[in-house]
């Protein structure tokens, strides 16, 4: 993440949430507004397609615990002032080359210093913890570039979900033009290096105490000017790409996870790492089972002879032959048994359990026997009256 995204985006007002939401609540603001401005859905609006993409982008850092708590830190740190005062008077000033140079990695040990140097590694227009001033300076455009995330979501059925699965993906991101492979300049041309940022892609604005650097202006960040562009990617340098993969869900993903895929995203550019894949996953509800958790849940009929005297019955499983659960007697309606080991899977390759809950079922209609039978039960129970206390419960509340 560069340092203009920590200092200048509002990740939680892009969202929606105040800045103490829960995950949950960032969660379910993101899954609203990508449903609102998914590219699937707003074909050829450039305005939703961005939007999405500040969403999305939004979302992958505040939903990582770490992410979210460094964002968090750089945000504190520059909106409460560095260049602020010393207690009892004079101007508080420091060596910002202590800060973010080596020596504050040196001298605590690779600590605070040289944290604070990988987080603000451009925000002086150094090279971070490690940079000296004396470094060869490199063109923006020549630096390695971590490619872009791509968002993608699939339709699963139950079984898919709970026994894992492979899907094929079609997706579009942004690649190197291949017309001028990546320069923007048209054929038999080349980018002159930016005179106004001498290549860095960064100019320094001064705001008194000291400055921090800004994308240029002249160049958009790139280091280089493209005198002749390219007519295929009009001198961006990028184009539209086209791609099918296989992607491997994994077991037990639950309706509205994001499954991230390291490195299945947009190519780097200059030989810098690919970006990542989140795929957004639904889950189809079954006829038969549920889901609590990693438990799943199912329903059984039993009748009433067998709540009442015991049995052995067939329960169906998600997938492989029924298995069989034993009703002590005397079993009430809406009990709950566990079968172990029958429902997803857990994170540590375990798995979770079966809550089987029987359902007594009461008979609709009776022939002349079993009327017969059911008054005599009814007969030679008649002194166990399940109310007796009921309405003496209910007056003394």
């Amino acid at each position: 993440m560069s340092t203009k995204d920590y200092l200048e985006k509002d990740y939680y007002a892009v969202l929606g949430v105040p800045k103490t939401a829960t995950a949950d609540e960032i969660k379910k603001a993101y899954r609203k507004l990508a449903r609102q401005y998914h590219p699937d859905t707003n074909h050829g609006d450039t305005a939703k397609e961005t939007k999405f993409k500040e969403v999305s982008e939004a979302y992958d850092v505040l939903s990582d615990g770490k992410r979210r708590k460094e964002y968090d830190e750089a945000r504190t740190l520059f909106g409460s002032g560095v260049g602020g005062q010393r207690p009892g008077g004079g101007g508080f000033s420091f060596d910002f080359g202590d800060l973010f140079g080596g020596t504050a990695g040196q001298q605590t040990g690779h600590g605070a210093g040289e944290r604070l140097g990988d987080l603000f590694g451009g925000l002086f227009n150094r090279g971070g913890a490690g940079g000296g001033g004396g470094a060869t300076r490199t063109t923006s455009a020549t630096r390695p570039r971590r490619g872009q995330d791509i968002e993608s979501e699939v339709t699963l059925t139950f079984t898919e979900a709970i026994e894992g699965t492979t899907v094929s993906l079609r997706l579009t991101s942004s690649a190197a033009c291949g017309a001028c492979s990546g320069t923007g300049a048209k054929a038999g041309t080349t980018p002159r290096v930016c005179p106004t940022c001498e290549g860095t892609g960064a100019a320094s604005r001064n705001l008194g105490s000291f400055a921090f650097s800004e994308p240029c202006r002249d160049c958009k960040g790139r280091g280089l000017i493209v005198d002749d562009p390219c007519p295929v990617c009009e001198g961006s340098g990028r184009a539209k790409s086209t791609r099918t993969i296989q992607a491997r869900i994994p077991a037990g993903v639950a309706d509205g996870q994001r499954v991230r895929l390291k490195g299945k995203g947009a190519p780097g550019e200059n030989g810098g790492p690919a970006g990542d894949l989140y795929i957004l996953t639904h889950v189809k509800p079954h006829a038969v089972f549920g889901r609590q958790g990693d438990n799943l849940t199912i329903t059984v009929p039993v009748t009433f002879t067998e709540a009442a005297l015991g049995a052995e019955i067939k329960v169906p499983i998600l997938k492989g032959m029924p298995v069989t659960l034993r009703i002590p007697p005397g079993t009430p309606n809406g009990r709950t048994f566990r079968v172990r080991g029958r429902g997803a899977a857990h994170k540590d390759g375990t798995k979770g359990d079966l809550l089987a809950t029987v359902e007594v079922i009461v008979p609709q209609s009776l022939d002349d026997k079993s009327r017969e039978l059911l008054t005599e039960f009814g007969t030679a129970t008649a002194g166990d009256d399940p109310r007796a206390d009921l309405i003496q419960r209910a007056r003394s509340e």
